[in-house]
């Protein structure tokens, strides 16, 4: 895989406390295991960080395997007792069919190189068995514009083509034989900005995947962040979505 847009081995030990921590990962967790079939046994966290949400992925009978290109969070992830494997997603290390489901929370908004999102779709596609599952996370980043004056000043320096967006996700799992199969949203607990931490974040590079000028243009954003009325205020939370896909034989959503 690229090189990632933050250096996710730096931000491992931090990650956790800036993302919502335990209540937001309980309800990622949730909503993933709300869209697995009956009968799902096996379930790779593709992306999976920190293991924050991977170790909450709990149910009777489910083994779930953790993976991560970055060392700093695969290690992080396997001081929670995550089993976890340092891996791209683009080659997976697991046999073809062997797997009854896939999950990416948080992880396609921030495949910003050309093909690699769908070549992340399409490996998940050959390690799925028939019938089996891949749940993700879809448009990510526009989840966060709740309609504050946060929003406001960003508005006009937003990315135009987010990796994640949904329809590009539906088509690329589309050509690799996936269909959609169900959805569901959850709120990110703890994701509320203030204007003082968007500005920080900004600056920090955290808004690398939504934000088309960086540098002198993050700077001044940030200063208008900053001048907010308010700026330790929280604005309201995101609600994330979660897309759902099969490999073919399950019932879509609505059926």
């Amino acid at each position: 895989m690229t090189k990632p847009l933050l250096d996710y081995d730096a931000e491992a030990r931090e990650y956790d406390a800036t993302r919502g921590g335990t209540p937001r990962a309980e309800a990622a967790a949730g909503a993933v295991l709300g869209l697995l079939p009956p009968g799902t046994r096996t379930l790779l966290d593709l992306g999976c960080g920190t293991g924050i949400v991977t170790a909450r992925l709990n149910r009777p009978g489910l083994r779930v395997l953790g993976a991560d290109a970055s060392y700093g969070m695969a290690a992080w992830a396997a001081g929670r007792g995550v089993p976890v494997v340092l891996a791209s997603g683009t080659r997976l290390p697991v046999r073809t069919g062997a797997l009854d489901a896939v999950g990416a929370v948080w992880l396609l908004h921030l495949l910003r190189a050309p093909g690699l999102v769908e070549a992340v779709i399409a490996e998940v596609a050959r390690v799925l068995r028939p019938g089996g599952v891949f749940v993700t996370t879809v448009d990510k980043d526009a989840a966060h514009d709740v309609g504050s004056d946060i929003d406001a000043v960003l508005a006009q320096h937003l990315t135009p083509h987010p990796a994640d967006a949904a329809a590009k996700v539906t088509a690329y799992a589309a050509a690799v034989g996936l269909r959609p199969y169900a959805e569901a949203a959850f709120t990110g607990h703890g994701q509320g900005r203030t204007p003082r931490r968007a500005a920080t974040a900004l600056l920090a590079g955290r808004y690398a995947s939504r934000i088309t000028g960086q540098g002198s243009t993050a700077k001044a954003l940030a200063a208008q962040l900053e001048a907010l009325p308010d700026p330790d205020h929280p604005r309201p939370p995101p609600t994330y979505r979660l897309q759902a896909f099969t490999r073919g034989t399950l019932s879509p959503a609505g059926d």
